[in-house]
């Protein structure tokens, strides 16, 4: 049974819009795709915007979509809020009647559900509008850390004073809402070191320059990066995730590479990480003879929620649902969000939006089994469009 407090912010919602919004994620949940080949997605969500009465719609990113819903006052704030749109390539494994119909595709982290109910707070922001205007942002390649830059190099939110965006997560009952200020989400970047030296027979090691072993001290010597360089009180992870040398069990390869990822919540440590596995990467390169290349390409930056954009989302939070629907995150969350993009341009606030059914298990987004509660869908909506109305009221 949908918690009171939940049902109360569902039933804002008219049961025809419900109904439509259902239809609409089912129709996106079954027909996934990928990053920048949203299209079928994108023609989706700009009919069921016209259908609100959302005319005042622009293409953006190739494949994502910034509609206008105009406020009620001329010179008030400008504000946006984010939907993303994009699938992952992971078979399912849900049995939902609604299931994907594309083979190895999946919505496995909600993004079906996100960009429904960016509609669906687009289509109660037509009934009720804003005092100033509402950019609703529905942006493709999330999930490779692209979509976000790509949506701001298009101009399309240079007059937005602040934006929002929300995660379904399972791991909170529906009704529930995480709204905290700080870090939410990690800088998700990778590194590629390859190690030359001389290959040999195995059997006269002493005619190589063995990258294997380089390798096998290097993996070890990254461990201290954390450990030893990093101050305890501030989260951060190395992680070696892929290593590659060799063809033959008697044949010192004359190279090895390693691959993984840095994780940071905050621009002096990702830094640091940066510079001492360089540092690293070369100091056990010519400890063992060796060379040593090393690419670090940056991906998205830390999420970290700022003022006032917190408490307008918290205000707006209690609004829908009352002041015990938000609760504490409760982890450091070390995974990576391209929305984090928007708050180096503006300030803003991701949330959290519980999307378990009472009594659900909780599972992990990914997952080929995930899947969000239908009525998250109409809380999201809700919530994001009472955010609107508090920020552009400020």
């Amino acid at each position: 049974m949908t918690p009171p407090a939940a049902q109360k912010a569902i039933e804002t919602l008219p049961r025809e819009l419900r109904e439509r919004l259902a239809a609409l994620r089912r129709a996106i949940h079954q027909d996934p795709e990928l990053a920048f080949k949203e299209t079928r997605t994108a023609e989706k969500l700009e009919a069921a915007l016209a259908e609100c009465g959302v005319t005042d719609v622009r293409r953006v990113a190739d494949t994502g979509l910034v509609a206008r819903v105009r406020g009620t006052r001329a010179g008030a704030p400008v504000v946006a809020i984010r939907g993303d749109i994009d699938a992952l390539p992971i078979k399912e494994e849900t049995g939902l009647p609604f299931a994907s119909r594309n083979e190895g595709l999946m919505h496995a982290c909600g993004h079906d559900v996100h960009a429904t109910w960016a509609v669906g707070a687009a289509a109660l922001l037509v009934r009720r509008p804003a005092e100033g205007d509402v950019l609703v942002v529905l942006q493709p390649a999330e999930e490779v850390g692209r979509g976000a830059a790509a949506v701001l190099e298009s101009g399309a939110l240079n007059d937005a004073t602040a934006i929002f965006g929300a995660h379904v997560d399972r791991r909170f009952e529906l009704g529930q809402v995480v709204a905290d200020t700080g870090p939410l989400a990690a800088s998700a970047d990778t590194f590629d070191i390859e190690l030359v030296g001389q290959g040999a027979h195995a059997a006269r090691p002493h005619e190589a320059r063995d990258p294997i072993v380089g390798a096998a001290a290097l993996v070890t010597a990254i461990q201290t990066i954390v450990a030893r360089r990093l101050n305890p009180a501030t989260p951060g992870v190395v992680t070696v995730g892929r290593i590659a040398a060799g063809n033959a069990p008697n044949v010192i390869p004359d190279r090895a590479t390693l691959s993984g990822t840095i994780r940071a919540v905050d621009p002096a440590s990702r830094k640091l990480m940066h510079d001492e596995l360089r540092h690293l990467a070369h100091a056990v390169a010519e400890a063992h003879g060796l060379g040593a290349r090393v690419e670090m390409p940056e991906g998205t930056p830390p999420l970290v929620n700022v003022e006032p954009a917190v408490s307008q989302a918290r205000e707006a939070v209690s609004r829908m649902l009352g002041n015990d629907a938000l609760v504490p995150l409760g982890f450091l969350n070390l995974a990576g969000e391209d929305f984090a993009y928007y708050l180096e341009r503006m300030p803003g606030c991701f949330l959290r939006v519980g999307a378990r059914e009472p009594g659900g298990q909780v599972t992990p987004a990914h997952s080929p089994r995930f899947y969000a509660a239908e009525e998250s869908i109409y809380i999201g909506s809700a919530v994001l469009a009472e955010c609107a109305r508090v920020a552009t009221a400020r």
